[in-house]
């Protein structure tokens, strides 16, 4: 096979077929003697494999797995992909948090008058210092009278709150930040209802593309075994 002969399946420039080899993405090449790359149906069943596995772990990550696999490094290939499977746990579990705490939010009475720290936090039930340290996180962006006061206005009181669900949950507070500022960017809770189900199809779909990487993983170390 030629690399056109690759390159066409995917939709591929030759450049990149060359590019994937020598970054270890794909089996060496024989050469003819005249330098001409030779590929065979091992080196397209691993370019499908590495083509597989970026939507499922991304770019990087793919390519790791794909040069674990010609090191021979085996339990570094499932332990990559185990850490995947990992993450796709732990974000599902924060997606059905965030839905839940979101929920949880329409049950407080909503506030209309900025508030100071020590309202804000009385109206919690914690302290000024862990308000002090959300901020610090970036959970809370509260804005500064000109005598350097915090005043927390209607959008800071739904973070704080938020926070203080999730914080309840375990989450730490760097993955509650990132949680609020997904919030912040739907424009609020009644717009996050659409952002959160994208989220969850994203999350579907990043599933199944595992699936169907491992089923082309399964099928190019099936290619690479010596013949019994």
């Amino acid at each position: 096979m030629r690399p056109t002969d690759l390159a066409r399946e995917h939709g591929l420039s030759t450049q990149a077929v060359r590019n994937y080899e020598e970054s270890g993405f794909l089996p060496p090449a024989e050469r003819t003697p005249s330098g001409y790359r030779v590929y065979t149906e091992v080196h397209a069943a691993a370019l499908r494999t590495f083509l597989a596995l970026i939507p499922a772990f991304g770019h990087a990550t793919a390519g790791q797995i794909m040069n674990a696999i010609h090191a021979g490094s085996l339990d570094d290939v499932l332990a990559t992909i185990d850490r995947g499977h990992e993450q796709l746990l732990r974000d599902r579990s924060t997606l059905d948090s965030v839905s839940r705490a979101v929920q949880d939010l329409t049950d407080f009475e909503p506030v209309l008058e900025p508030r100071t720290i020590g309202e804000l936090a009385r109206r919690l039930g914690v302290t000024p210092a862990t308000l002090r340290a959300w901020e610090e996180a970036g959970i809370l962006v509260p804005s500064r009278e000109p005598t350097g006061y915090r005043l927390f206005r209607a959008e800071d009181v739904r973070d704080a709150e938020l926070a203080h669900l999730l914080r309840r949950g375990g989450y730490p507070l760097a993955r509650i930040a990132l949680v609020v500022d997904q919030i912040r960017t739907a424009g609020g809770t009644d717009t996050l209802g659409a952002a959160l189900a994208d989220w969850r199809r994203r999350l579907t779909a990043r599933g199944l593309a595992m699936l169907a990487a491992s089923a082309r993983l399964n099928d190019y170390l099936t290619a690479r075994a010596p013949a019994p």
